[in-house]
């Protein structure tokens, strides 16, 4: 099977890696930095320095391919609506002239859902995304989700807050140890370890999973629970919680994965990982 990952940072690395071991896919890797080459030729048989609006480099890149995973981030806060939205434009418009493309998947964001007071949303709640960023990336949705037809299955998983090797959680929250921050810490969090994202990217190929998936796992630990527990495991001050401030944290909602479950897919760590 021909598969080709747009955007190889940090998942898409592992997915190319994890798909070429499996010795019966034959991979193309995108990026946008020609120095990352090298570093995706030891896990892909083929890498092409494409931008995202590039619609003829897109078109030469996904020639004979049957699976397509759309992986990008953005390299700072201004560049969302090119890293996201007019990468999902050009590959949709590209799309629709290689019918041998079957299944696209997506990795976004459960942040389009935005500040929901803690309450549960699942894949079939309203979005809200409450910056500009989010609003982006839910109009990057849609526009992927336009190109569903009887030959091409769009599959979208909504990821929580990734963590995994090389992007531990001390890495991530270690200075805010000892620090106050604001409100109570009593806001829900939502995250997913590499290790599930690279499997369920796998399972919506493998099952030709069609439309928006959740992909986070069963903790859903408070912000409070969260860093006490990793400035715990690491011998670190705790965070003081100024309750007279309010939080600055945008996504305070409890996402159901029950739909992916139903699926038939199982968590490797259903529970985080300190």
């Amino acid at each position: 099977m021909n598969v080709a990952i747009i955007g190889c940072g940090y998942v898409g690395y592992e997915v190319a890696q994890y798909w070429q071991q499996k010795k019966c896919f034959v991979v193309t890797a995108t990026t946008t930095t020609p120095e990352r080459v090298p570093a995706l030729q030891a896990v892909a048989q083929r890498v092409a320095v494409v931008q995202g609006n590039d619609s003829e480099g897109l078109k030469s890149v996904l020639k004979n391919q049957d699976a397509v995973l759309l992986s990008v981030g953005a390299k700072g806060a201004n560049a969302y609506e090119q890293a996201y939205l007019h990468t999902a434009q050009t590959l949709v418009s590209v799309l629709r002239q290689i019918p041998s493309v079957q299944q696209l998947i997506y990795t976004g964001t459960y942040s389009v859902y935005g500040d929901r007071n803690g309450a549960w949303v699942d894949e079939e709640s309203l979005v809200a995304p409450d910056n500009p960023n989010a609003q982006i990336l839910s109009k990057t949705e849609q526009v992927l989700l336009s190109a569903n037809s009887d030959n091409l299955r769009v599959c979208i998983l909504r990821l929580g807050g990734i963590y995994g090797p090389g992007r531990e959680l001390v890495k991530i929250f270690g200075r805010y140890a000892g620090a106050t921050r604001p409100g109570n810490g009593e806001d829900t969090t939502n995250w997913i370890h590499l290790d599930d994202i690279v499997s369920a990217i796998e399972f919506a190929r493998h099952h030709r999973l069609q439309g928006i998936y959740n992909l986070v796992d069963d903790a859903h630990l408070t912000s409070r629970e969260l860093l006490d527990q990793i400035f715990e495991k690491n011998n670190l001050p705790k965070v003081t919680w100024d309750y007279t401030q309010k939080s600055t944290r945008p996504y305070n909602a409890r996402v159901s994965n029950q739909k992916i479950k139903d699926a038939g897919y199982k968590l490797i760590h259903p529970q985080m990982i300190f």
